[in-house]
C-alpha cells in the first residue's frame, strides 16, 4: 500500500494507506503506486484521483496549485486549496 498525505497551508487533510493516486502535474497527470521512484512536481489546478483498492472506483478531490513529492515514505501533496 502507498502512504498518501494531502496537506494545505492550514492543516493535514488526509493521511492514509491507498492503492494508487493520480495527480494533475503541470506536465500531465501522473500515477503513483507503492515503490515509485523519488519524484517532485508542481501541480496544476485539477482533480486528484484516490484509488483505495486495485479495482475500486476512485474518489476525486479538486485542488488548486501546489506541489507533489514522492519519497521512500510515500506521496505527499501540498495543495494551495482544496474544494
Amino acid at each position: 500500500m502507498l502512504h498518501f498525505e494531502l496537506v494545505t497551508p492550514e492543516k493535514l487533510v488526509r493521511s492514509e494507506e491507498v492503492h494508487m493516486v493520480v495527480v494533475p502535474g503541470v506536465d500531465g497527470d501522473f500515477g503513483v503506486l507503492e515503490g515509485h521512484a523519488p519524484f517532485m512536481s508542481t501541480i496544476r489546478d485539477g482533480s486528484i484521483a484516490v484509488y483505495r483498492t486495485d479495482k475500486g472506483e476512485p474518489e476525486t478531490l479538486t485542488i488548486r496549485g501546489g506541489f507533489a513529492e514522492v519519497n521512500e515514505k510515500g506521496l505527499t501533496v501540498l495543495a494551495e486549496e482544496i474544494d
